[in-house]
């Protein structure tokens, strides 16, 4: 008998997403589906291009359909759709029309390295093949742009405010508008008129992500982003030490005040490798990120290892991940990037309740 459409669609019915936990037929997965004799074509259409399981879902569809009696050839082609919000709206349709899903990074406090840590996951994500815009919203100290290599000032036009681009990033940050070493001193409504500013005039087009680099501490600029649109998501950024988990703890508090979904957090700076004898070395300490995560009830994304390469790669304007795309720390910021990612499509989905996601809080080799 020939092969038929609904008797592929009811044998991938029983092949679930391994992150979403349901299966790829009611998640509208499974497009163009193509069948001549034995040969059957079909595209699996993912939930971010990020998807940290991408070989094995692939494998899971080819093999379901290679099962069925008279299959002589599967070919899956993968495709992407990133979706934002639940029902696959722009997370901000008022003053981001084009943005499906902004994500903010904080800390609890400063020297974390939170701004390498936004920079770096954008630039991840657009490896992977997303749509990427990164907002510098530490309005007191804004470092993106040095990190990011945009070395150009800027002026509002007629029409809005341009964009710098760099690296196939969106980038706006204040520090297009300030002469070099110009403090900004500013109370919170104008803290709050500048982010509005850089979100509403700032023409941001069609985007899968929109990573938003918070100042550390849980002020003003928080509060504003919170209120003028609704976030996908936090990521937290913490070291190992005492003192940066207990201000850790804090960010965390502060996101689910404000009915932020917490999307994970992130472990900075958790050990140094010895160029010599190429043992790690636990400066700040060891698995304070896993545990504070644990207490908290959120995702542990993963380790960022200490290397001289991230530093130098903020400071020359090439990121790592950029310049150093092979290295430890590059290869652990994509995991990271992928992982969150993952949990994006987790949360803009749905999944079944008690269902936990925890792939890339990846061991140290």
């Amino acid at each position: 008998m020939p092969i038929t459409e609904p008797e592929i669609l009811k044998v991938l019915s029983h092949v679930n997403d391994p992150e979403l936990g349901r299966d790829v037929v009611s998640l509208g997965m499974i497009k163009n589906i193509n069948i001549q004799g034995g040969k059957v074509d079909l595209t699996l259409e993912l939930t971010t291009p990020a998807c940290p399981v991408t070989g094995e879902f692939k494998a899971l569809v080819h093999d379901a359909v290679a099962e069925i009696p008279g299959v002589e050839e599967v070919n899956v082609t993968l495709s992407a759709n990133v979706r934002g919000g639940a029902d696959g709206a722009p997370a901000a349709s008022g003053l981001v029309p084009g943005v499906r899903n902004i994500i903010a990074v904080g800390s609890g406090k400063g020297g974390v390295g939170k701004s390498t840590v936004a920079v770096n996951l954008a630039l991840g994500l657009h490896k992977t093949g997303a749509s990427v815009g990164l907002l510098d919203a530490d309005i007191y100290g804004p470092n993106v742009p040095t990190m990011m290599g945009i070395n150009h000032s800027m002026q509002p036009t007629g029409t809005g405010i341009p964009y710098a681009e760099n690296f196939g990033i969106k980038v706006m940050s204040m520090g297009f508008f300030l002469p070099e070493g110009q403090a900004v001193v500013w109370r919170g409504p104008m803290i709050h008129g500048a982010i509005q500013q850089m979100l509403r005039d700032v023409e941001w087009g069609e985007m899968d992500y929109l990573i938003v680099d918070l100042p550390p501490g849980t002020g003003d600029a928080v509060l504003s982003l919170a209120q003028l649109v609704p976030l996908t998501g936090a990521v937290v950024v913490v070291t190992p030490s005492v003192v940066a988990l207990e201000d850790g703890t804090k960010a965390i508090g502060m996101f689910k005040k404000l009915n932020v979904p917490l999307l994970g957090l992130i472990e900075n700076m958790s050990y140094y490798v010895c160029p010599h004898c190429g043992e790690p070395v636990d400066i700040f300490g060891k698995g304070g990120g896993q545990r504070l995560a644990q207490k908290c009830g959120i995702d542990f994304l993963g380790e960022i290892p200490i290397d001289p390469s991230v530093r130098i790669g903020g400071d020359d304007g090439v990121p790592v991940v950029i310049g150093s795309p092979e290295s430890p720390p590059a290869q652990r910021f994509l995991e990271v990037a992928r992982s969150m990612a993952g949990r994006v499509s987790v949360q803009n989905v749905g999944r079944p309740e008690g269902l936990n996601i925890n792939i890339f809080a990846a061991p140290r080799q």
